[in-house]
């Protein structure tokens, strides 16, 4: 698993806990070992750049995502083409609001964040009820799991 984590925000993060998420996260869906993960931090002028720029939305978001390859999770024993999942691009800036409101640190927010960004990059969304209530009790669950295990 290639997974390549670079911080241009300002903030402090700690890359390697990142890199561990995504390996993790990765492993847990059954994504092919020799596929890559790009993983971003920018500061919120940058992240406002590519919210309007991709997204046609005003203003800073705390996470996007970009797909390669259309990778799909896999499954136990099955044969996984590997490939390139893609980018995650997180705002420290935005997650540390968010955080404060949820009553949680800014790395905790930026670490479901991320795990939010590789489901969005394997193929799952939440527009529909029924599509977040999956997303989001898998997101929950990987999450857990990972902080459980570290």
């Amino acid at each position: 698993m290639s997974i390549e984590v670079n911080n241009e925000s300002g903030y402090e993060v700690d890359e390697a806990e990142f890199s561990a998420l995504g390996r993790y996260a990765l492993d847990a869906m059954h994504v092919h070992p020799q596929s890559e993960l790009s993983i971003l931090f920018v500061d919120s002028a940058t992240m406002t750049d590519l919210h309007v720029r991709w997204m046609d939305e005003p203003g800073p978001t705390d996470v996007l995502s970009f797909p390669m390859d259309e990778l799909r999770p896999g499954r136990e024993g099955e044969e996984v083409a590997p490939g390139t999942l893609g980018d995650i691009v997180l705002c420290p800036e935005v997650a540390a609001k968010q955080a404060r409101t949820a009553g949680h640190s800014t790395a905790e927010e930026l670490l479901l964040l991320t795990v939010h960004g590789i489901l969005h990059l394997l193929g799952y969304d939440h527009a529909e009820p029924e599509e977040e209530k999956e997303m989001f009790a898998l997101q929950r669950r990987l999450l857990l799991t990972f902080l459980a295990n570290r």
